[in-house]
């Protein structure tokens, strides 16, 4: 029986690494929910250990042990929540913003007129108001829900497709497999790593970590994106966030995700700005994008234009439903990936149910990053430009063909205490924070940030020197 470390071993296609090299620890449940979404990370988390390890190796000629805990993994999947800051009283809190607790209320599937159910997501302003637009409701559960009856479920997916706008019909993963975009993703890997141009190899710079010297431009917001680049900064790489200053943002995602980074602002609409970024990309070994397939081309910024413009890059794109067919021009996110993929179907007897954790994101993060690392080793051996691709929907996909497992207690999560051994503290500009430490554990060459979380646009669009 094909495992999922197979699987992931199976993208970087050197066989598996010798017994021992690495070990994960523990087992679902951790929530509850039936999916083995914390096995599912901490083996994803491995394959990253793996590829680490083939650079290490490539550096010095020595391998290192990999160590992971799946409750580690699945606390990961909830980074964000997991996260505290200090309050007046001297205590420590989560952050509990009145926005997203909206949002997640609304963003839910609801009944439609044909008995079906249809989840429309209320995320940034511009989609929200796009979803609005289509279902004529207010922003409560009861208007969303009145709102939603009044449609068949394919008819408002249509609807919402055509509003460029985010939502999807809950699906069972058999009718998933079985439409026409079910079964594209079927016949491709959970991670793509597609040759797009000829080099020379390049050997890793020196350094005392694996990552140490590698430059990566991170133009991604709200999670799978960023999870990539944090990864990166956490063994060791140059991480620079590029955003501007008038798109929206999530800041408990910002302040969780951006550890070990800087961040500047660059309009690209701007033909200054725009060419400041071509000069950056010039000089970089990694570009991290999450816009719709084809949206950075506009810009000049396609995979093959960074791949002719610097030879060797890595160029790596996440989205929700993949760069190839009928649905990849949509827009998504977390919930909507489980929505149509069969996990929101199955996630409770009564009706449809959200995942009590973001697995899809964190999951889809991780692979992003396990296909930089393994694209970046690539070119280091045998030379060339890479572009690596991941999405939500085939996350969910990997996901649900694990198998279930049981749970016997409602609302199982982690104990404040338990977490608190997982944190530790920075202290960024806008006041400290205690953080979920990096989940992989190596022997030799730690995880771990140099950097507390940047003020977004407060750095210099520059490379280290």
């Amino acid at each position: 029986m094909t495992t999922p470390f197979d699987e992931i071993m199976a993208v970087r296609g050197l066989g598996t690494p010798e017994a021992g090299e690495v070990e994960i620890t523990g087992a679902d449940p951790v929530y509850s929910t039936r999916f083995k979404i914390g096995e599912v990370c901490a083996n994803v988390v491995g394959g990253i250990g793996v590829a680490v390890n083939d650079i290490w190796e490539l550096k010095t000629g020595q391998r290192q042990k990999a160590t992971v805990d799946t409750r580690h993994a699945a606390a990961s999947l909830r980074s964000s929540h997991n996260l505290v800051t200090p309050q007046d009283d001297g205590s420590w809190a989560a952050m509990n913003s009145p926005s997203m607790v909206h949002m997640a209320s609304i963003t839910q599937p609801w009944e439609t007129k044909d008995g079906r159910h249809f989840l429309p997501h209320f995320n940034l302003p511009h989609l929200r108001d796009r979803v609005q637009g289509v279902l004529g409701c207010e922003l409560t559960p009861e208007s969303v829900a009145a709102a939603v009856k009044t449609w068949d479920a394919m008819d408002l997916e249509a609807a919402i497709d055509e509003a460029r706008a985010c939502g999807g019909m809950v699906r069972s993963n058999a009718e998933w497999l079985d439409c026409e975009h079910g079964k594209v993703l079927t016949n491709k890997p959970i991670v793509e790593i597609i040759k797009i141009g000829d080099s020379d190899p390049e050997p890793f710079p020196e350094g005392d970590r694996p990552l140490s010297g590698i430059r990566a431009l991170d133009l991604t917001r709200i999670l799978a994106g960023p999870i990539a680049g944090r990864t990166l900064a956490e063994n060791g790489a140059d991480v620079l966030m590029v955003a501007a200053g008038h798109l929206p943002q999530v800041p408990e995602h910002v302040l969780d995700t951006s550890h070990g980074k800087r961040s500047c602002f660059l309009d690209l609409n701007d033909p200054d700005q725009n060419a400041k970024l071509k000069e950056l990309a010039s000089g970089a070994d990694v570009f991290s994008q999450g816009y719709r397939p084809g949206v950075m081309a506009k810009f000049g910024f396609s995979p093959e234009e960074l791949a002719e413009r610097r030879p060797g890059i890595v160029c790596m794109s996440a989205s929700c439903f993949g760069a190839d067919g009928p649905f990849s021009h949509r827009a998504g996110w977390e919930q909507v990936a489980q929505t149509v993929t069969g996990i929101c179907m199955e996630g409770s007897p009564e009706r449809p149910k959200l995942l009590p954790a973001a697995a899809n994101d964190y999951t889809t993060g991780y692979l992003g990053a396990y296909g930089v690392l393994l694209a970046l080793a690539r070119r280091a051996r045998e030379g060339g430009s890479y572009h690596v691709r991941v999405s939500l929907c085939q996350s969910g996909m990997f996901i649900y063909r694990q198998g279930k497992v049981e749970f016997d207690q409602p609302d199982m999560c982690l104990s404040d205490a338990e977490l608190d051994g997982l944190r530790t503290r920075s202290e960024p500009k806008n006041g400290p924070v205690k953080h979920l430490r990096p989940v992989l554990q190596m022997s030799e060459t730690q995880p771990h940030w140099t950097l507390p979380t940047p003020v977004l646009g407060g750095d210099k669009p520059e490379w280290l020197g």
